[in-house]
């Protein structure tokens, strides 16, 4: 994955300069709801560990503090003020408050997945905290998704880009896991609407069996 303001050789000078908190903070301000390259600078994180150059259990700590900070942030900040925010978002760009309702509604039946899940998908790992607190998840479930999903996505991550940097390029790796991430929404996706055309059919024959029941 690509970002225009920061290079990959940008990115990987403040690894470098600043490293275990360039890990942190920039997972945490991208979890947040700031769109910054956080994930790329923990694969730099696991890549430079891989080098030798930061410590591997370190820079994994950092990433799964940074990413649970994070969506905490992203959770209380759409919790307390999102609401108010997206409506206004929304007369921008002329999307009435029903149609939001029906999003919010939406969201909220698969809080759980989007949270755990959208640890792997760039727009989700940015918007899924945010818009936890908007749709009321409750806290205590949310705490659960978010340090689970954002433990695994660490992981994986850091883990990846430190044992296949010492013979990977990293481009190559970022390549790879921006793939994965592209994958991991395909199968959401894929989960959400299979669950609503399962939840249509069985209304359908719900219905159909009432009627056949009532001698229609």
């Amino acid at each position: 994955m690509s970002f225009e303001l920061l290079s990959l050789e940008t990115i990987q000078e403040i690894a470098r300069q600043y490293g275990y908190w360039a890990v942190f903070f920039g997972i945490t301000l991208e979890s947040a709801g700031i769109p910054l390259p956080g994930e790329t600078i923990t694969l730099v994180g696991g890549f430079l560990a891989g080098s030798g150059n930061l410590n591997y259990w370190i820079v994994l700590v950092c990433a799964i503090a940074g990413a649970t900070i994070g969506d905490n942030c992203g959770y209380w900040i759409g919790k307390v003020g999102g609401w108010p925010l997206l409506l206004k978002i929304g007369k921008i760009f002329r999307i009435t408050e029903e149609q939001l309702v029906a999003v919010k509604r939406e969201f909220s039946e698969n809080a759980a997945r989007a949270v755990f899940f959208g640890r792997f998908v760039a727009l989700l790992r940015i918007f899924a905290g945010p818009m936890a607190g908007i749709a009321e998840m409750p806290y205590r479930q949310f705490l659960l998704c978010n340090f689970s999903g954002a433990t695994l996505w660490a992981a994986v991550t850091v883990t990846l880009s430190f044992f296949f940097g010492r013979f990977m390029p990293l481009e190559r790796i970022i390549s790879l896991v921006g793939q994965f991430g592209i994958i991991v929404l395909i199968i959401v996706v894929v989960i959400f609407f299979g669950t609503k055309w399962r939840e249509s059919r069985q209304l359908k024959q719900r219905s159909l069996s009432e009627q056949s029941a009532r001698g229609e």
